[in-house]
């Protein structure tokens, strides 16, 4: 029997890569995530009915472990029913969380066990265990708070949170973190209650970690807890011996600490700079003085008329097109564009809305073309070409002030030089400030026309105006 768990472990690892090979791609996306949903199946089910442990004994407690199962499947089908886009990164965060916590409460747990066996005195399983004991409880702790922190930012429930010299006690908590748990692994501090007091200084870091990070860098913090938490469940598969867990783990935290890197590149930042610089915390700049200028407003009229004649026409979605639920209506503009003969594209920046590939999903849904959607680093170029650009929901990312303006807190991250067009048309409901807190001088330039509204409505509008004209 423990040749064939190993066997459905093996298959299910396999699926588990096969999956995250897939999710790279948005066409075989979604197709990958049910592969390995179902090698996750196979695992879960292999471990309860096939596993024995070294007395040869089946897992017990089945009524509990089913029911869990059931009320966990059912509320986390209910969740992903009836979240909306806009509030999928807090989705995001929120599992994420959850995977952090069953890490930790996973170390908690096996600590009793490793206590039990060295009552007697020191022991060689102790010794084995306990260093990935901690490691799991507190990458696992730090994942798990960090993402509660990055969920209520994100819900708007929490904001940032400064004390002075708090880089400073981040690191003195780090240090302390570190040393109490070498330490008590080499048993020169003992006890339950030193145990705990790692684990407290864990939740407090994560806690602190997250705080102040600024709404701009919070895509780059989604992505390292991810990698986190692959990383704290790793660890329960060297505890438990259990190969797909492990390298599931494994799997998730280097994705996680791939995509975070490519993300700091993209942004121009080290992640050093992400995680003490504050990036869009509510900083200031010459950009967010005041305004810079007046801008110009553009009926739907002129707009149906400037996009229906054009040859190219490029269209860069933001967090405010999620807000508005416009995805739809905006391949509806799309279409009818391509029916008059305009080419279309979709420009997508790497931390466009609030978590990694938002406007991918978010234009997917739609059913728009994948070879369409066009990096920023490919689309770039093109703008000196492109005849009228559609900014819808956009700020920061289009913020000429990150190429201009040392002063700006995003400066220094590359952004779609949607300036370079001929015309840009921004819809937007008002001139708030974007995600970062700063002003946009884009708005004032003189081939910027504002397109005041709500973005689903006026993109139905301009809809109609097109068809009509």
């Amino acid at each position: 029997m423990a040749h064939i768990l190993q066997l459905l472990y093996l298959i299910a690892a396999v699926t588990f890569m096969l999956g995250l090979k897939m999710l790279s791609k948005p066409d075989t996306a979604r197709r990958g995530n049910l592969i390995a949903a179902v090698g996750m199946t196979i695992a879960i089910f292999a471990t309860i009915f096939i596993y024995r442990d070294a007395n040869g004994n089946h897992l017990k407690n089945l009524l509990f472990i089913f029911a869990a199962l059931i009320i966990g499947s059912i509320i986390g089908y209910v969740m992903a029913k009836k979240v909306q886009m806009t509030a999928m990164p807090q989705m995001v965060s929120f599992f994420n969380g959850m995977g952090g916590a069953c890490a930790a409460i996973i170390s908690v747990i096996e600590f009793g066990h490793l206590s039990h066996l060295n009552s007697g005195g020191h022991s060689e399983a102790f010794t084995d265990k306990i260093f990935i004991i901690l490691a799991g409880l507190i990458i696992g702790s730090v994942s798990f708070t960090g993402s509660m922190v990055a969920y209520g930012k994100l819900e708007g429930k929490i904001n940032d949170f400064h004390v002075k010299g708090q880089q400073f006690i981040n690191i003195g908590l780090l240090l302390a973190i570190l040393i109490s748990s070498i330490l008590f692994g080499v048993e020169f501090l003992q006890g339950m209650e030193w145990f705990y007091v790692i684990l407290v200084l864990s939740v407090l870091y994560g806690l602190l970690f997250v705080f102040p990070i600024g709404g701009a860098d919070m895509p780059v913090v989604i992505s390292l807890l991810n990698s986190f938490t692959g990383i704290a469940a790793a660890c329960g598969g060297f505890l438990y011996d259990n190969y797909v867990m492990l390298i599931g783990g494994i799997l998730v935290g280097s994705a996680g600490t791939i995509l975070t890197v490519a993300m700091c590149k993209a942004m121009n930042r080290s992640l050093t700079n992400v995680l003490v610089g504050n990036f869009g915390g509510g900083a200031t700049s010459s950009a967010s003085a005041g305004a810079q200028g007046s801008t110009k407003e553009i009926t739907l009229s002129d707009a149906s008329v400037l996009m229906k004649y054009a040859k190219k026409v490029v269209i860069v979605p933001g967090y405010g097109l999620a807000v508005a639920q416009a995805q739809h209506v905006c391949h509806e503009l799309e279409t009818i564009l391509e029916e008059e003969g305009v080419q279309v594209k979709y420009a997508i920046h790497p931390v466009a809305g609030r978590m990694p590939g938002h406007m991918n999903v978010l234009l997917a849904e739609s059913n728009v073309s994948y070879d369409k959607l066009v990096e920023m680093d490919d689309i770039n170029p093109e703008f000196n070409t492109t005849d009228v650009v559609l900014v819808v929901g956009a700020n920061d990312v289009v913020n000429p002030a990150a190429k201009t303006d040392p002063n700006s807190p995003i400066y220094g991250m590359p952004i779609l030089e949607v300036e370079n067009a001929k015309n840009i048309i921004i819809l937007k409901r008002s001139m708030k400030a974007g995600y970062a807190g700063i002003d946009n001088d884009l708005f004032y330039r003189p081939k910027t026309f504002m397109l005041f509204g709500d973005a689903k409505d006026s993109l139905t509008k301009l809809v109609t105006e097109i068809k009509n004209s």
